[in-house]
C-alpha cells in the first residue's frame, strides 16, 4: 500500500471517542502518539477521563469510560520519563479509519490537544512539514 503524504498539522475524527474535527499535530521527534486529557480517574477497572479544551467546543467536557486501559512509560524531550494511560481508539484520517494507541497527558498549555507520532505513522504516511489539513481539506469537499 503507497503512503500518503500529511502535513505538519490537520484535523481529525475519533468517533469511538465522540469527537470530530479535533487539531492535530504530526510529531516525528514523538514515538508515541498522545491525547491531552483534563482529568484522568481509575476506579472500579474503569478509567474515566474529562475531556476539556477551551478552543475546541467539540473537545469539552465530555467524560469517556475506557474499559480497556493499560499504562506505560513515555520520556519526554526534555529527558523526563512519566507513566501514562495508554488507550486504544480509532482515527480517521482521509477517509480511512485507523487503529491507534494514546497516550493520555494533560497538554493544557499546547495549542494542539492531540500529537501523533511516528509509531502510528509508519508505513502509512510521510509528512511533508510545508503543508496542512489535508485530511480536512479532503474531508469538506467531498460533503
Amino acid at each position: 500500500m503507497p503512503k500518503r503524504i500529511i502535513g505538519r498539522i490537520d484535523k481529525a475524527d475519533f468517533p469511538t471517542l465522540d469527537l470530530f474535527d479535533i487539531d492535530i499535530k504530526i510529531d516525528t521527534g514523538a514515538f508515541t502518539s498522545s491525547m491531552h486529557c483534563h482529568k484522568v480517574i481509575e476506579e472500579d477497572n474503569l478509567l474515566k477521563c474529562l475531556f476539556f479544551d477551551k478552543e475546541h467546543p467539540n473537545y469539552n467536557r465530555k467524560i469517556i469510560v475506557f474499559k480497556n486501559y493499560s499504562t506505560t512509560k513515555v520520556k519526554s524531550s526534555n529527558g523526563i520519563v512519566q507513566n501514562r494511560y495508554i488507550v486504544k481508539t480509532s482515527i480517521i484520517l482521509f477517509d480511512k479509519k485507523y487503529k491507534i494507541n494514546l497516550t493520555l497527558s494533560t497538554r493544557d498549555e499546547m495549542k494542539y490537544p492531540i500529537l501523533i507520532g511516528r509509531k502510528f505513522l509508519s508505513k502509512k504516511f510521510i509528512v511533508d512539514i510545508d503543508l496542512k489539513n489535508l485530511s480536512y481539506d479532503k474531508k469538506l469537499l467531498s460533503k
